[in-house]
């Protein structure tokens, strides 16, 4: 690869969740060159960890494969796996743009198969389970990972075990020699779309999220109820993998809280929603409670909300969650929150709790590398100081899918135009 891919008639898109895919696929059908820069080992982002989309509880695999059948189609799309941007430099319409890029060893010759897995014994975490579950060192991210190209981890670099996952691959694809290196790109335009983090529920202490073993967050709960999950899509206890009668949404996990996140992510009620219903879908015996401040279900999502609550398995108590807590013998736990309809202090124990916790920008944490603009939340702001630089979908605001999608349209077109304008 040359050291600089140059072209002003271009423009960059820093993550490949359904905002940077979308806005990619935009500007690149358009005409444009566009490189998509990505820090995992695939495309995709947070939305292929999801086990369905509300409203329609559909899976996200269908719309992600067309998007990836669209990429693979579109000559003007190049992308960059396990890489960040470094500096961004220029302006509009003349970008420099370094770009660091981390080995695989890996190269485009693998096929799949899955020997050099077999050839592996160390386990490392699962970072596409959120930790739930462990991978051997040589790993393909998830099973219907694009690229579908194995990964070699660090960990086992220079190490006996390093040679036989080598050894073991008769394509000549494991490369122990890859080296962490830079390039750079020239661009009209950057379009950052990182997404956004879960709240870390680890900060809210009195929920014991990380010491209750069965106190789990909704993204975890989404990777228990997918077929491809930790646990093929049953929906168990983590403490001993019994079965969950009972099961407990917290709403506002950190949320609406002023010590945590001052705001509303407008989606936690809708995905929460959405898991009672793999719960009670998956046991006709189950029941679901949800404590909540207010269900935000507005607009087109308001049938999905009296669909999903006409329910008589499913309790909706309007009440802060406050502490909860494990029995260490039976796994057990236990919710105690005030009913704001009765003024009750109720504690009742469930199989399985999940916190939903909201949504966190990832600008909150990883900051453009130009100056840039942001709100108090770290969110990115629709004026930039440096015109040519677009923020797109959940570094923007908290959005769902379709919000995301049609955020990215609006990104497109202005990268486009901030392109153009030399």
């Amino acid at each position: 690869m040359a050291d600089a891919l140059d072209g002003n008639r271009s423009i960059l898109v820093v993550g490949s969740g359904m905002s940077g895919l979308s806005t990619a696929l935009e500007a690149a059908e358009a005409g444009f060159q566009v490189y998509i820069v990505e820090k995992e080992p695939y495309l995709g982002g947070r939305v292929a960890r999801m086990n369905k989309y509300f409203p329609k509880l559909c899976p996200p695999s269908c719309g992600l494969e067309i998007n990836f059948r669209r990429i693979k189609n579109n000559p003007l799309i190049r992308f960059f796996t396990m890489a960040r941007v470094e500096k961004i430099q220029g302006e509009a319409g003349n970008f420099s743009v370094t770009v660091a890029l981390q080995p695989r060893y890996v190269n485009e010759k693998c096929t799949g198969c899955g020997l050099c897995a077999s050839a592996a014994s160390t386990e490392i975490p699962d970072a596409f389970n959120y930790g739930l579950t462990t991978v051997k060192a040589a790993y393909l991210p998830h099973e219907f990972a694009f690229p579908f190209r194995y990964v070699v981890a660090p960990e086992v670099m220079g190490t006996g075990e390093a040679a036989a996952i080598k050894a073991a691959c008769p394509y000549d694809a494991v490369d122990l020699d890859m080296k962490p290196h830079q390039f750079d790109l020239k661009v009209g335009s950057v379009v950052w779309a990182t997404g956004w983090e879960p709240y870390d529920a680890g900060k809210i202490p009195y929920y014991g999220f990380g010491r209750n073993r069965n106190v789990i967050t909704n993204v975890m709960m989404e990777r228990l109820a997918s077929a491809n999950g930790p646990t093929s899509g049953k929906i168990s206890r983590l403490s001993d993998g019994g079965e969950v009668k009972r099961v407990a949404f917290v709403q506002c996990a950190g949320s609406r809280d002023e010590n945590h996140l001052p705001y509303c992510s407008g989606i936690c009620c809708l995905a929460s929603l959405k898991q009672a219903t793999y719960v009670l879908e998956q046991d006709p015996e189950a029941q679901v409670t949800m404590f909540y401040i207010d269900i935000r279900a507005l607009g087109k999502y308001e049938d999905f909300f009296t669909r999903v609550q006409s329910s008589d398995r499913l309790t909706l108590t309007k009440g802060k969650a406050g502490e909860i807590t494990e029995d260490p013998q039976t796994g057990m736990v236990t919710v105690q929150v005030e009913d704001q309809s009765t003024g009750r202090i109720l504690k009742e124990q469930f199989d399985l709790v999940v916190l939903a916790t909201g949504m966190v920008p990832g600008t909150a944490a990883e900051k453009i590398p130009v100056q840039a603009a942001y709100d108090d939340h770290g969110f990115v702001l629709a004026d930039q100081p440096v015109p040519g630089i677009v923020g797109a979908g959940c570094v923007r605001k908290p959005v769902d899918v379709s919000a995301s999608v049609q955020d990215a349209t609006a990104a497109a077109l202005k990268a486009i135009q901030a392109t153009c304008r030399r």
